[in-house]
């Protein structure tokens, strides 16, 4: 892996108004990055910054070792923007064509990648229609099919399945999965579940500022007002807490103690009596897994699901 996105001290000011204040982040090719935060928080600024749509007030942004908007980056990088605009006189092939010719392709080869990637999203009974024929969702297909033309190394996705129906927003989920290994996605969703599901790292942006940048399923990485993450103490170590959550099929009132029972455990959160989240020392019990599932054996309870690690929403938002 290397360096893919290089932010540092990031400002984007609108009147009075600041979209971003000082972010700085690094983050590298590979795996899906969620972009995520309430709105407002500047994502999609940062979206529009990154893509070259838009300059930052002040600070640095650069893009494979290229300031952003570099001709270096063209063909290499593309955007979904939350709404894109197509020209309503051309059809559906004669749009992304042309788009494919302005990356470089040639007339023959421009067909043949307006095809491909139509048919990735399901579309290719509509190649000529004119998009002022086609439905919400439809277009929003059309717009992340321009998005994946040339098989760019980033693709930045704004709400990619909004408005979408479930069939085609689990078709976008497969093909982001199915390109993550040649393709690094950068995505923002208000869907943490679709989130957790796609990716391997979260930044969280908050009324412009990084809040939180981790890996998924892991203790965040926070930051302070200036971006810089939190120190521990010299010669001190970080405890080892782990955590596995436990959604049953019916709410159970008495096992939050036989939970905080088990070895190492030390702290049990029960969400409205059927999820549970527990927090507890790897070192001191590593199969802490295989003691819960004989526990629920023992008392005769069922589940639904246990999953290693805490949801996406429990790591952001639950204090």
């Amino acid at each position: 892996m290397s360096v893919l996105i290089e932010c540092h001290g990031l400002t984007k000011v609108y009147g009075n108004s600041k979209a971003l204040d000082n972010v700085s982040f690094e983050v590298q090719s590979g795996q899906p990055i969620a972009l995520v935060g309430p709105n407002g928080a500047g994502k999609s600024t940062l979206f529009s910054i990154l893509a070259g749509y838009t300059p930052a007030t002040s600070g640095e942004a650069k893009i494979l070792g290229h300031n952003v908007g570099s001709p270096e980056l063209i063909g290499r990088i593309s955007a979904l923007p939350q709404d894109a605009l197509f020209d309503p006189n051309l059809t559906i092939s004669q749009q992304l064509s042309f788009l494919a010719r302005l990356q470089g392709f040639s007339r023959r080869e421009s067909i043949i990648e307006a095809s491909r990637v139509l048919e990735l999203m399901l579309l290719s009974n509509v190649t000529k229609d004119k998009i002022g024929a086609l439905s919400h969702g439809m277009k929003k297909r059309v717009a992340i099919a321009q998005a994946l033309m040339g098989q760019p190394e980033l693709v930045l996705l704004d709400e990619p399945t909004a408005g979408l129906d479930p069939a085609n927003a689990r078709n976008i989920r497969q093909q982001v999965m199915a390109l993550a290994g040649e393709t690094t996605f950068l995505i923002s969703s208000h869907n943490l579940e679709e989130l957790e599901r796609l990716c391997g790292e979260v930044l969280y942006l908050e009324q412009g500022e990084l809040k939180a940048q981790q890996l998924i399923g892991q203790q965040a990485t926070q930051h302070s007002n200036h971006n810089t993450p939190t120190q521990a103490k010299e010669g001190t170590h970080p405890p080892a807490i782990s955590y596995l959550s436990l959604r049953l099929t019916t709410k159970n009132s008495v096992l939050d103690a036989k939970l905080k029972a088990l070895k190492g455990v030390s702290a049990v959160d029960c969400q409205q009596g059927d999820e549970f989240v527990i927090a507890y020392d790897y070192q001191q019990n590593p199969i802490l897994d295989q003691h819960l599932l004989l526990l629920l054996a023992e008392s005769q309870i069922s589940y639904r699901q246990i999953t290693h690690g805490q949801s996406l929403e429990d790591q952001l938002f639950r204090k």
